[in-house]
């Protein structure tokens, strides 16, 4: 299974990166104005769930642009054809292809490809995960302070869900530096690759951290809800780490809670 997901992330990314520039058509999803889908977004969808279809035609399939496709199936394959529709609407070169598949509602292995950069990220549980087939393990950094963070925000940042504009001030502060990718399938891969030491985002969905997760998980780092509890990539609020920092940015985490109470 793992084979033919990588071979529908490099056909879906091949097709990505062959139409930049080339976008027709822009929609704004439920209304909001910094919500978009392309007619790209949803013909890579179309190839990869054609090509898994195929050869698992029983599956279930949870998907960003066409939602659920529900049998009856232990399988579900979750699927984001391209996270980072912002930037590739804008030739931004930060984009990414992400495919994972859970059983009986664990996530059992996962593709993030970035066809920019060609770099394939693959995980299957208890058997690691790798990059272009090289091993990887999440940073040893211990100390917030020295640490390089990432985060992203939600397309209803105005209204300030979950504290997200405190949550990013406060790591402005303790962290020692902090990016924004627009692509949270790929700040997952990159703290699993230890190029980030942590990422936490406020209301993702399913398909942004499917196949993320896993590999930071694999790679050896940690992943909860914003209380430390064990998390699932059906709740929307979530810390990934390499594991040495993650009761630091809890805290952090902790303190917009805690300051919103004293208000109330």
């Amino acid at each position: 299974m793992i084979d033919i997901a990588v071979e529908a992330a490099l056909e879906a990314g091949a097709f990505l990166k062959a139409h930049v520039g080339k976008v027709h058509q822009i929609e704004r999803k439920f209304g909001e104005e910094t919500n978009l889908v392309t007619e790209i977004d949803k013909e890579s969808e179309r190839m990869i769930i054609g090509r898994l279809r195929s050869k698992f035609p029983a599956h279930d399939f949870l998907c960003e642009e066409s939602g659920n496709h529900q049998t009856s199936s232990e399988y579900k394959w979750v699927i984001d054809p391209l996270d980072g529709t912002i930037n590739y609407t804008h030739a931004l070169p930060i984009f990414s292809v992400s495919i994972g598949l859970e059983y009986k509602g664990e996530m059992l292995l996962g593709v993030v490809y970035d066809p920019n950069l060609n770099e394939l990220f693959t995980v299957e549980r208890g058997h690691g995960s790798f990059l272009n087939g090289q091993p990887l393990h999440v940073s040893r950094t211990d100390r917030l302070i020295e640490s390089l963070i990432v985060t992203g925000f939600p397309y209803d940042i105005k209204k300030n869900p979950s504290h997200a504009v405190e949550h990013f001030s406060h790591f402005l502060m303790e962290a020692q530096a902090i990016r924004r990718l627009g692509s949270a399938a790929l700040d997952l891969c990159y703290v699993a690759a230890g190029r980030f030491d942590g990422f936490w985002e406020v209301k993702l969905n399913p398909w942004d951290m499917a196949a993320g997760v896993l590999l930071v998980e694999e790679a050896g780092g940690k992943f909860t809800d914003f209380d430390g509890r064990p998390s699932t990539i059906y709740k929307k609020d979530m810390l990934a780490t390499n594991g040495v920092i993650h009761d630091q940015m809890l805290r952090v985490l902790s303190a917009a809670n805690d300051h919103a109470r004293s208000r109330s």
